[in-house]
Order: C-alpha cells, then sequence, then structure tokens
C-alpha cells in the first residue's frame, strides 16, 4: 500500500509535477532527511506528517531551495532541475505558503500580493490601479466572498489573510504550493474557508504539500499521505485506503498498515 499510490498514478502515464527521488540533507552529521523519495502530481494535495524533527520541513525547504540536498534529485514535469536557492525555485513554479504567512500586516492586499514584485507605469511611478485590479480578479477567483481589498490585512480574519497569502503565489505563477500548517489557530469556519481554497487550487491543477500535525486536517485535506520518522519515509498511503490510527501508527512506531495488530492500534490512544 506504501508505493501503490505512486505506482498506481505512474501506470496510468502521468507525469508527476514534482519528483523528489532519494533525497539525503544531513547537518553536522545527522541525517536530517535520508534518502526520501515522493511524488506530487497535478490537482493533487499529499500530506507530509510526522513527529518533530521527523524532517518533513527539511525536505520542504530543500524543495523550496532554502536548503541543498546532500544528494538525490528534484525533478519537474519529468526533468531533473538544480534548485540552489528560493529564486530557482520560483523559477520553476515552486512556492511557499509559511504558517506566519509573512504579511505586511499595515498593508492592504494588493499590497501584499506584489510586495517586491511591484507593477510601476512608464514613468517609473507604482501602478496602483493595475495591481488592485490584478489582486481583486485572483482572489475572486479564489475566494468569491473575499471583499476587504482596501483593508489592513492585520484586521483581516485568518482564512482571509490565507487566501491573500495564496493569491500572492498563485498570481505569479505557481503551480506546486508547500502549505505549512495552514489551518494552525484558526476556528472551524476560517478552516472552512482554507479547506474551499485548496479544492479550488486541486480543481485548477496545482499541486500542494501540506506539512500537518493536525491529523484531522490531513484526512479532511489530503489525497495522499506521505510519513516520516527519524528522517526516513515511513511510507506513503491513499487516504481513502487508511484509517487515523493506521496513520498514527506509522507516525508513532514506524510500521506500515497490515504490520500493527488491532490491539496495538488501540493502545495508540491509552
Amino acid at each position: 500500500m506504501t508505493d501503490s499510490a505512486n505506482e498506481t498514478a505512474s501506470s496510468q502515464g502521468r507525469t508527476p509535477l514534482v519528483a523528489l527521488r532519494d533525497i539525503r540533507v544531513t547537518f553536522g552529521g545527522i541525517h536530517a532527511v535520508d534518502g526520501v523519495s515522493i511524488d506530487l502530481y497535478p490537482g493533487e494535495v499529499v500530506a507530509l506528517v510526522g513527529g518533530n524533527g521527523a524532517g518533513k520541513s527539511t525536505l520542504m525547504h530543500t524543495l523550496a531551495g532554502a536548503h541543498q540536498a546532500d544528494s538525490g534529485a528534484i525533478i519537474i514535469d519529468g526533468m531533473p532541475v538544480p534548485i540552489h536557492n528560493p529564486r530557482d525555485a520560483r523559477q520553476y513554479g515552486i512556492e511557499v505558503i509559511y504558517q506566519k504567512l509573512a504579511l505586511a500586516d499595515n498593508l492592504d492586499a494588493a499590497d501584499n500580493v506584489f510586495l517586491g514584485r511591484e507593477l510601476r507605469t512608464r514613468t517609473g511611478a507604482l501602478d496602483d490601479p493595475a495591481m488592485a485590479s490584478a489582486t481583486a480578479k485572483v482572489l475572486k477567483r479564489l475566494n468569491p466572498m473575499f471583499k476587504n481589498l482596501k483593508t489592513p490585512v492585520k484586521s483581516l480574519s485568518g482564512g482571509q489573510r490565507q487566501s491573500v497569502a495564496i493569491a500572492r503565489a498563485v498570481h505569479f505563477n505557481a503551480r506546486i504550493l508547500i502549505m505549512d500548517e495552514p489551518t494552525a489557530a484558526l476556528g472551524p469556519a476560517e478552516t472552512g474557508q482554507v479547506r474551499d481554497l485548496i479544492t479550488q487550487l486541486k480543481a485548477e491543477g496545482i499541486g500542494i504539500f501540506l506539512i500537518s500535525h493536525d491529523i484531522h486536517d490531513v484526512f479532511d485535506l489530503a489525497d495522499r499521505i506521505s510519513v516520516m520518522l527519524q528522517g526516513k519515509l515511513v511510507g506513503t498511503v491513499k487516504k481513502d485506503e487508511v484509517t487515523k490510527d493506521e496513520v498514527l501508527a506509522m507516525i508513532i512506531l514506524g510500521k506500515l498498515p497490515g504490520e500493527v495488530s488491532a490491539s496495538k492500534l488501540a493502545e495508540l490512544h491509552n
């Protein structure tokens, strides 16, 4: 079941948006990521889960260009690519939506979407109307209920702030999103907004790596789940083919579905 998800998708003739192959990252002799291979397909959410120190964030930082892999390959659309820094990653359509969102709280949605990549008129002045129009267009596509274009983002709800962060990535042609705990500290209504955003992104063919500690979020949002433990990949499973207890056993025990008895699964809750 662990590799069957990848094999099934591959047998259908699809090329992954991203194929991470045998990625290894060491820090001071410690194997933070030890030979991990994961695929991500268009319109798919792959949740990356594991306890603290499992290596999931380091793996995603490597894809995003924040860390260098010691060995292994990053393959985009079937071609190995060099990613040495975040600028390289963005050139391949890879964007990160950080848990803290990296928004400028005193600025409105358009100013945040174009922060550092502002549009200018022929005279060199900021083209505020063009930026506002482009922002309204992408936000309408992602979140039709978004109305607060002129409001400083510090006054927006958590779900609306996620909309702005995602709009910034999507407007600049992101095809691969890394989302770090996207519903952390959000209430039920705001979590629902983020779930709707992810559904829209999937419909547009965008692939999403979802880093999460919340097993409920994982089962609500992901198509497949990749579990890491101590830098290694325990396995990748289809969400619809496993139970939450089986995923917990992968996270805690490093055991694949079918390798743990029902009584042992029950002990995870004790």
